[in-house]
């Protein structure tokens, strides 16, 4: 599927990109040659082949919660540039 010079000029737009004439004739080919790919892949038969989320086995990835030794609450105020009762102090975003 080749695309014209109106399309590419079109998605540049919709994407907000201004493009040169140089870009535009590159993007040209670079697309038309992603499009055609995808219709090939589209013409695959995946019939016998179930829906699925993903092909990699499901795992938790979150480490297990334990406590560790950390920082103290004084040492971690100590680079704040303000701090009040044991809190960093931040100028209100919101009236």
């Amino acid at each position: 599927m080749k695309l014209s010079r109106a399309e590419v000029e079109h998605i540049a737009e919709l994407a907000k990109l201004g493009l040169t004439e140089e870009e535009k004739e590159k993007f040209r080919g670079q697309l038309s040659a992603i499009l055609e790919y995808a219709e090939m892949l589209q013409k695959l038969d995946t019939e016998a082949i179930p829906p699925t989320a993903t092909v990699l086995p499901l795992q938790n990835v979150m480490r297990s919660d334990e406590v560790a030794p950390s920082y103290s609450q004084e040492d971690i105020l100590t680079n704040a540039p303000d701090a009040d009762e044991g809190c960093f102090r931040v100028r209100a975003i919101l009236e």
